[in-house]
């Protein structure tokens, strides 16, 4: 079963002559561990259809299918969208938006408790992440005394918490340089693999996505698939 389906998806700000149709008709698929990117300049549509089909932000019409369950069609379906939202999906973002009064543990720990873990269980598995991503001697430290790097691989973990079956990655390397930068990217990877989980990332530098799956060019709010990658994974 595919975790995303996305079916003519639009979405239009102002109305009338000011209407600007910042996303046109996209449609595509998700499936279990597959890593897939956006590609587009600032402005071409990406950010809009990242906060669309993470339920951020309400599209004009089209359909979103998330494990089965339809959220979107044309309208939202009644499904308590922000509580799906944090069982089933996990964010990662340029600004790694860590508390700066918890530590590594901690921050990890919380999206858990958010979602009603009891606290002991949720440091518990926080620990477990942290030792995953090569970061437990970093545990009770805080995002100050971490390197730009540590502070998103804790940001990771948090995006792992609650065991999503989908990950949105926002520019996780622009603020890096590229030796973490792609380490970020191989870690994503190796997630994806491993846990099965569907990683879709946003990213104006191709040079961050060797190895993914499917890769969609965004020009003008259209999305294009990069026939190159499509048929080399078929071949």
């Amino acid at each position: 079963m595919s975790i995303v389906v996305v079916e003519g998806l639009r979405k239009v700000f102002g109305q009338g002559e000011l209407a600007v149709e910042a996303l046109k008709e996209a449609s595509f698929s998700v499936e279990p561990g597959e890593l897939m990117a956006l590609l587009g300049p600032s402005g071409s549509g990406k950010s809009t259809l990242l906060l669309c089909i993470s339920l951020i932000q309400e599209p004009t019409s089209g359909r979103i299918t998330m494990n089965g369950q339809k959220i979107y069609d044309n309208g939202w379906t009644g499904v308590d969208v922000r509580r799906f939202r944090r069982e089933n999906i996990g964010f990662i973002f340029q600004a790694h938006n860590l508390i700066p009064f918890l530590n590594a543990r901690d921050n990890i720990a919380i999206a858990m408790e958010i979602n009603g873990v009891h606290p002991k269980a949720a440091r518990k598995r926080a620990l477990e992440l942290l030792d995953y991503l090569d970061l437990l001697s970093r545990a009770t430290s805080l995002p100050a005394t971490l390197s730009g790097g540590e502070q998103q691989r804790v940001a990771i973990g948090r995006a792992l918490a609650n065991a999503p079956s989908l990950i949105f990655a926002d520019e996780p390397t622009a603020s890096l340089d590229t030796v973490r930068g792609t380490k970020v990217m191989e870690l994503l990877k190796r997630i994806a693999r491993e846990q099965k989980t569907a990683v879709i990332a946003v990213t104006h530098d191709i040079r961050m996505i060797e190895g993914f799956d499917t890769i969609y060019h965004i020009v003008d709010g259209r999305l294009v698939i990069d026939e190159a990658v499509a048929k080399s994974t078929t071949a």
